[in-house]
């Protein structure tokens, strides 16, 4: 490999440097007959998030593979060797995963999602992996870490080489006969490793992670692999589970002494970031995997604080790598939006023989630690309510779990297509009001029984299709979203009203605004107006704020030219209520809401976070698709992006081969 020619500076004998190492984190939670390990999945964010914090270790987001749920072995070593080309200090891999043994030949076995207890052939031997470490990549050191049941027999059979030397100089050898190498386990080759808590870490990944992000008050500035490794040990042993769990680990010629990670106890934090510019650097996402494990449910990893989510994904997921995606501020050059990421994890998938597609609304629950939390309502006949998991604005990773169907209130199916297209989260998070085409309709729904509490909402006559009004057919109700103080319900139109038309190819789109009490009734009392952008239609709104403050999403359609995706913010202050305006065409230009362009997603970087592995419908860029969804986040009160808001937009594949379930994420910054 002629990449090994390159290396000009020798490697550092006190320390492991981040910037020439090479990481992978393979984690797998999703079984098909043995039992799932939810805790697997906040593993791979917790750590992934420890190791890429530039005040712990700072390891360059290229320079770090999060692979789960491989379905076959080449998906598992493949990313070791990839990882390997690119490490020229240390290789570092990790596994977490129920580890099983093979019972004729003593071997650790690694699994999979379609292993099967006692069919080793379903399954990866741990030898394998320790093959694809040695045999790959010019580093000086390897480091192996494993959580899972039996771990520690992967010490006894690197012992087995040679029986007659001693256990830890020939295990540690028989990975790479190189500088050094260190293996870390989570447990004895004849004990289990324990997940008592699904919506957190594993019990040893927990307390690595706790170990790294908070560091030892009475330890050096820097810590080593096995100075990390005594303290979880001590933890661990502290916590005394029914069935004890003693880590082990091997060091040899002094691997786990070096300087490791930051003690971030007794080291003063580094100096903040500096302040956002418009070129900002790009990781390359040809060496990151997309994977379709996410940060799941709320909790923190073992003994972890919690200090507010916002602040705590900013400082432990860096924007390392962003993209400008149109508009600028007024007053600066900054960009208004960037985009952070973005995953197709959810695409062409089922979740209990249901097919997540059709995805048209979103609505965020909770914006935890462990991971973002969110409903996806999907367009499909009958409703329904996917639970998602995210993962970190900087790092998405979404999952879907089991559907709510919607019902009526007799729990009956409603009797035609009912084409959910807006979604509001209630106060509470055990309500949603959902909007529907089919109608037009406006209901409330119990989350967890999925069936409708109380009447439709009223529907203004002129809103209606013909022959009450003139709303388009099929181009009705389509956004849907809540005031902060659940006073005010706005609804939006997605095309304009026959009777309003377009101004020079800018439609006329009414907005519907309800005023009522959160859990309560809501009447129609006020109706304003906007101009979206050049042939663009409403897809989806956003309350900013008590006073009339929206985010609205422009979608558009062209043959041959694909999908375009804008943002706008809307201020209804100065808007007039056009209720009694028998047509929008020709009013005068103070009539209609201000507006501020935010994002062209079209115009997001092909590069960095906007690579794609899959290109999506759009021609002219591979990012963009049927965007449709959007949901906004609390605003960041430190780091990069201090005062801006994450912003997460995803996209309806229609249940089509054409197109593709996507969710992204971005940054934006908005006028007070």
């Amino acid at each position: 490999m002629t990449a090994f020619s390159t290396i000009t500076e020798p490697i550092s004998a006190e320390g492991i440097d981040p910037s020439r190492s090479a990481c992978v984190l393979i984690g797998v939670d999703d079984y098909t007959l043995l039992d799932s390990l939810r805790s697997v999945r906040h593993n791979l964010v917790e750590l992934r998030a420890a190791l890429t914090n530039e005040e712990i270790w700072g390891i360059p987001e290229d320079r770090i593979f999060t692979v789960a749920n491989p379905s076959a072995p080449a998906d598992l070593a493949g990313p070791i060797r990839e990882a390997g080309l690119l490490a020229e200090d240390t290789l570092i891999v990790y596994y977490a995963g129920h580890g099983l043994i093979d019972r004729h030949e003593q071997q650790l076995l690694l699994t999979l999602p379609g292993s099967v207890e006692d069919q080793p052939d379903t399954c990866v031997r741990a030898g394998d992996v320790r093959r694809a470490i040695r045999d790959t990549g010019p580093a000086l050191r390897r480091v192996l870490i494993l959580d899972c049941c039996f771990s520690g027999q992967v010490l006894t059979e690197m012992t087995s080489v040679d029986s007659g030397r001693q256990g830890g100089q020939v295990a540690v050898e028989t990975l790479r006969g190189v500088e050094g190498s260190y293996v870390m386990t989570s447990a004895p080759r004849d004990r289990p490793s324990h997940a008592p808590d699904p919506k957190r870490c594993t019990v040893f990944t927990g307390a690595l992670v706790d170990v790294l992000r908070h560091g030892l008050p009475d330890g050096p500035p820097k810590l080593g692999l096995h100075a990390i490794f005594q303290t979880v040990k001590a933890r661990i042993t502290a916590m005394r589970p029914e069935m004890p769990q003693e880590p082990q680990d091997e060091d040899r010629n002094g691997v786990g002494r070096l300087d490791f990670v930051r003690n971030v106890a007794v080291l003063p934090p580094l100096a903040p970031a500096p302040d956002l510019v418009t070129e900002l650097p790009r990781r390359s996402r040809l060496r990151t995997l997309l994977w379709s494990l996410t940060a799941g449910a709320a909790g923190l990893a073992l003994g972890l604080g919690a200090p507010a989510a916002a602040d705590w994904w900013q400082r432990n997921h860096p924007a390392s790598a962003t993209g400008s995606c149109g508009g600028h501020l007024a007053d600066a050059d900054a960009p208004r939006a960037v985009l952070l990421d973005h995953s197709d994890a959810l695409n062409k998938k089922n979740v209990d023989y249901e097919a997540v597609e059709g995805l048209s609304a979103l609505a965020l629950v909770s914006e935890r630690p462990a991971g973002v939390e969110a409903l996806a309502l999907a367009d499909n006949s009958p409703g329904l309510l996917f639970p998602l998991t995210l993962g970190s604005p900087f790092d998405l990773n979404p999952t879907a779990d089991t559907a709510h169907t919607l019902r009526r209130a007799t729990g009956k199916k409603f009797p035609q297509w009912y084409d959910g297209e807006g979604m509001a989260l209630e106060e509470g998070g055990r309500t949603v009001l959902v909007g529907s085409e089919t109608g037009p309709a406006i209901r409330r729904f119990d989350i967890a029984t999925g069936k409708q509490l109380g009447a439709d909402f009223p529907i203004p006559e002129d809103l209606r299709f013909w022959p009450q009004g003139s709303a388009q057919t099929g181009r009705s109700i389509e956004s849907l979203t809540l005031s902060p103080d659940g006073r005010h319900l706005y609804a939006g139109w997605e095309a304009a009203l026959a009777k309003d038309g377009d101004q020079r190819g800018r439609a006329l789109i009414r907005i519907q605004r309800y005023t009522g009490e959160p859990g309560g009734a809501y009447t129609p009392d006020k109706q304003y107006a906007y101009l979206a952008s050049d042939g663009m239609h409403l897809v989806e709104l956003v309350a900013l704020n008590n006073s009339n403050g929206l985010l609205a999403l422009e979608r558009a359609y062209t043959a041959g030219l694909g999908t375009a995706a804008r943002v706008v913010q809307l201020s209804l202050d100065q808007a007039r209520d056009v209720t009694a305006e028998d047509s929008l065409y020709g009013l005068p230009a103070d009539v209609f809401a201000d507006e501020t362009p935010v994002l062209d997603l079209a115009a997001c970087p092909a590069g960095g976070p906007g690579a794609v592995a899959t290109p999506a419908s759009n021609h002219s860029n591979p990012l963009m698709d049927n965007v449709e969804g959007m949901a906004l986040g609390k605003e960041w009160s430190t780091g990069r992006y201090k005062g801006w808001r994450p912003l997460y937009l995803i996209s309806d594949d229609n249940g089509s081969g054409d197109q593709i379930t996507r969710l992204y994420s971005l940054a934006v910054r908005l006028n007070p």
